[in-house]
Parts: structure tokens; sequence; C-alpha cells
């Protein structure tokens, strides 16, 4: 099998925990980023959910694309699903992406399953903040999660203003 493609929009931007051969600005369009996962496990737990990003409907997102070689696809596709799947609130999916070069190519996706127990709708900047100020799982405090996120997006240049809204308020 050959190389491959993985989108992160999350905390794959920051802590992507698998070895790449190169990463460009990418775009998705048809989903968008949104606090949408009750987070079980490594952001909260589930007496205290806390709440991390996920690729709802419409609209786009912009991220970073990663190439993996395709000698470590195994390794990483089974790392990803680990680390992605735990609670299968995510669905993997195959989605074309635009690079920031103007490819278009396939990539290995983790999109939000709006049938899951875990798929959160909608909510108020102010409710996002008080769940996520109170929630800590396996990886860490929920906050330092968004907060992380945020930094991310910033140094690619990103802007996603409900999330720099949202950490004003945490």
């Amino acid at each position: 099998m050959g190389d491959f493609w993985v989108f992160g929009y999350g905390s794959l931007l920051w802590r992507p925990g698998f070895e790449f051969v190169e990463e460009h600005m990418a775009t998705l369009h048809g989903k968008h980023r949104a606090l949408c996962v009750h987070s079980w496990v490594h952001r909260g737990t589930q007496e205290r959910p806390g709440l991390v990003l996920g690729l709802d409907h419409g609209g786009s997102c912009h991220g970073i694309a990663r190439r993996v070689s395709g000698e470590k696809r195994d390794v990483v596709i089974a790392y990803l699903r680990e680390r992605e799947l735990v609670t299968h609130v995510y669905l993997e999916k195959w989605l074309k992406i635009r690079l920031l070069d103007g490819r278009k190519v396939r990539a290995l996706t983790y999109v939000v399953d709006r049938k899951h127990e875990q798929y959160a709708p909608p909510q108020p900047l102010n409710e996002l903040a008080g769940t996520i100020a109170g929630a800590t799982g396996k990886s860490g405090a929920n906050r330092d999660y968004v907060l992380n996120t945020v930094k991310s997006l910033n140094r690619l240049g990103i802007r996603d203003h409900v999330l720099e809204k949202l950490c004003s308020q945490l």
C-alpha cells in the first residue's frame, strides 16, 4: 500500500503522535470544526463529561494534512484507531481535502457520529465554557485541550472565532 494522508483539525494539530513525511495546510469542505463530542475518556469522565472537537455537518474546516509513508500505514492507522475510536463516537472516513497548493487528496478523517450518545448538539458559549472548565480526563484538563487547539490554530493562521471567544471565558 502507498502513502496516505491524515487530516487534523483538533488535538491532531498539536499532538499528532505519529511519524509523517510532510504536512500542508488543508481544507475539508462539507464539515466544520465544533465542540460536539462529550468526552468520557480523554478530557472528561462519564460522571463529568468534557467537550472535544468533532467534524459536524456543513461549512468547511481548515486544518493540517500529514502524509504518512506507506511502510508506516498499519502502525499509524492502528494508533489512530486506538486514540480516536475509544468509544466509537467518531466515524473513520476517507474524505477529499484540498491542500493549500491546490492538490486534492483523500485523507483519513474522523467525523462525529451524530447518532452516538456522546454527540453534543450546538450549545450557547456560556454552557460550553461551564462544561469545559470543570472537566478532566486521562489526557488532562479539558480547558488545556481547548487552549492548546486555539494556540495551534493561531500559529497556523487559522481563525476560529467561536473557540477564541470561548478561551476568554475559561
